[in-house]
């Protein structure tokens, strides 16, 4: 609809391919960026259902885009992605790396200004069942 090409889609067998843009959402802002716009991206889309409880979107895939970029990118290391006790977590636990990444700015953007009700803290997602841990991007 929007005369767009579409770079990577559930169709896409090029694993070097994802592999890249998996890079590209892993990384820092910065270098995820000029990743993005290598491959020629003008936008990125990404689902996010920690507002609306739709826990299919892309902050619960991310795990497996880091793990497909890690097998084309020795840079990329899963390991980086959970904290100290071994979890992914997306609250104020979370590693400094997943907090920073591209895919958690992407995802999160201005979300740590939002309240869904009014006894939950600004920031809360309803997926995960915590408060954001980085609100300051």
């Amino acid at each position: 609809m929007a005369n767009r090409t579409v770079l990577v889609d559930n169709n896409t067998w090029n694993t070097t391919h994802i592999a890249t843009v998996g890079k590209a959402l892993a990384s820092t802002e910065e270098e995820g960026h000029k990743v993005a716009r290598f491959m020629g991206a003008d936008y990125m889309i990404v689902i996010f259902g920690g507002m609306t409880n739709f826990s299919g979107d892309d902050i619960a895939k991310f795990m497996w885009m880091i793990r497909i970029a890690a097998n084309e990118f020795p840079q990329v290391k899963e390991e980086d992605f959970y904290n100290s006790q071994g979890a992914y977590r997306v609250d104020d636990t979370g590693s400094e790396t997943l907090l920073n990444c591209l895919m958690y700015k992407l995802v999160y953007y201005r979300y740590g200004d939002i309240k869904i009700k009014r006894d939950e803290e600004a920031g809360y997602d309803s997926v995960r069942r915590s408060v954001i841990g980085n609100k300051d991007f």
